[in-house]
């Protein structure tokens, strides 16, 4: 289960920072599901542990953005702002960059890791999870479907849809 958790927790914590667009909610968000896969799950066969790992990940980032509606309501009502105003940190220009690039190449690569970054952070929460979860954990559409609770279809959907705005918004970068 460790070796498993170690594995996921990187890009658990991209996926949920970009969905929340904070980085101690995310790690609060990835934490919990974390701890709730090892109360629940662990006598379950490592073959399942993904998929109900993003699966409660997906459910505490719906949590998350329920409990920040209600807020921004109760906010909104009150003219109250608590600085909570966090720009999202770009967490893909992170990655190390193992290639050795002209300052020319690198300062394309840092603009189109932002525009990308910004364009995810845009993305409905439903396609934004969906292009996660095929694109940086590799899934399959049912399996994706299993974890998002909702029909082969709707993913596709989604995914289309998602590959569709990033196209659009990052046409700059092609």
């Amino acid at each position: 289960m460790n070796h498993f958790l170690a594995d996921v927790e990187g890009r658990a914590f991209r996926m949920a920072q970009i969905a929340t667009g904070n980085r101690d909610d995310a790690l609060e968000i990835v934490q919990d599901t974390m701890m709730k896969l090892v109360q629940k799950y662990s006598h379950h066969q490592a073959t399942e542990w993904k998929a109900l790992f993003y699966s409660i990940l997906n459910t505490r980032i719906l949590d998350w953005h329920r409990r920040q509606s209600v807020r921004n309501r109760f906010r909104s009502w009150l003219n109250w702002n608590d600085g909570e105003d966090e720009a999202i940190e770009d967490v893909l220009a992170q990655h190390p960059d193992e290639t050795n690039h002209s300052p020319d190449a690198k300062l394309q690569d840092s603009q189109f890791m932002a525009s990308l970054n910004t364009a995810l952070s845009a993305l409905p929460l439903r396609q934004q999870q969906v292009f996660l979860l095929r694109i940086w954990e590799g899934m399959d559409i049912n399996e994706t479907a299993a974890i998002m609770h909702c029909s082969a279809s709707s993913v596709k959907t989604h995914y289309a849809r998602a590959l569709e705005k990033l196209r659009e918004k990052l046409e700059d970068h092609q």
